[in-house]
């Protein structure tokens, strides 16, 4: 397994070893003493699986008071993922990271609790599978707007669907005013 560092601390990516040959492919999508070794401590506690078709894009999804570490795998098709630092104490804090994910190349990305998380997706449509270290509230449910001019991501697709709930999300500053009282802006 390969671990490539991203400029946000708490944010790597995961290239699984797959071996494949004529008739498929084989890979650990996770094994729990390797992914310690490389410092993911986290309990994972839930699993889930979503599906999504081309020029979807979901997100910035976030977990308020219960804040989520995530493991995302790709099982099929190609999307652009990206994570957002909402750590107020993080020194990346605010900044966002994007990288293609795909079920031929890189494979997985991790998030320590903390990142708002959101995609798109560029092939016909993607399989995703989440390991998460805190059952999802959807009480304690957060999101960050998807095309916030504040955070300025550059998505590689133009007219995304985009749900009527993922629409209204606040932006950044409207975000930290709610969740950081005692920030002096963003």
């Amino acid at each position: 397994m390969k671990i490539v560092k991203t400029p946000l601390e708490g944010l790597v990516r995961i290239e699984p070893d797959c071996f494949q040959d004529e008739r498929g492919f084989f890979l650990e999508s996770y094994q729990e003493n390797r992914y310690k070794d490389v410092g993911i401590n986290d309990n994972f506690i839930q699993e889930n699986h979503s599906r999504s078709v081309k020029g979807v894009l979901r997100g910035m999804h976030y977990q308020i008071k219960r804040p989520q570490a995530q493991i995302v795998t790709i099982m099929r098709g190609s999307i652009y993922d990206v994570c957002v630092d909402l750590r107020p104490n993080s020194p990346t804090f605010t900044q966002w990271y994007g990288v293609e994910l795909n079920d031929v190349g890189s494979r997985q990305i991790y998030m320590a609790p903390g990142f708002a998380h959101g995609f798109c997706v560029i092939s016909d449509y993607a399989d995703l599978h989440y390991k998460v270290s805190e059952f999802y509230d959807s009480d304690d449910e957060g999101g960050l707007f998807w095309n916030d001019p504040g955070v300025a991501i550059k998505w590689p697709i133009s007219n995304p669907e985009v749900s009527k709930r993922d629409q209204n999300f606040p932006k950044l500053s409207e975000l930290s005013k709610a969740l950081y009282p005692n920030m002096n802006g963003v």
